[in-house]
């Protein structure tokens, strides 16, 4: 069966969901887990009449998103951990997150993406479509959605 799952995680209510049930899935078939966290890439400002700035320098920005993506990580590995369940984590900057999944799973070698459904119905699930439905499109791993 599957031996390398790919997690992506962003700390929300449903992700953590989604991290228990992976745990869980992983500990049954024996798979060791890789966790993800894309992180955000610096915002481009427009500067122009009436556009805020903000004070946030690049630097501070990434030292935020790394900061961000270490506990949402570390607290995903304890769980595993705890759990016996082997685990990795990466994070990366990327502005494209469902690219960033199937990439990341891709080089980690991983055998099956396990990830949430944010649930987007209706036109604004036609404008906006979600990261899970992207993943699941370009996707040549095998993807699990847990809803």
């Amino acid at each position: 069966m599957f031996k390398h799952i790919l997690v992506p995680t962003d700390g929300s209510q449903l992700s953590a969901d989604t991290v228990e049930r992976a745990i869980t899935f992983a500990k049954e078939t024996g798979a060791k887990i890789t966790f993800f966290f894309s992180k955000p890439d610096y915002p481009v400002s427009f500067y122009g009449e009436g556009a805020l700035i903000d004070p946030t320098t690049p630097e501070k920005f990434a030292e935020m998103a790394e900061q961000q993506a270490q506990e949402i990580l570390a607290a995903a590995s304890q769980r595993a951990r705890s759990a016996g369940v082997a685990c990795d984590s990466l994070s990366v900057v990327s502005d494209i997150p469902y690219a960033a999944i199937i990439s990341a799973a891709t080089s980690a070698g991983c055998d099956l993406i396990f990830m949430a459904s944010h649930g987007r119905r209706g036109f604004s699930g036609l404008l906006l479509g979600s990261e899970t439905q992207k993943v699941l499109t370009h996707s040549k791993i095998p993807v699990l959605v847990y809803r």
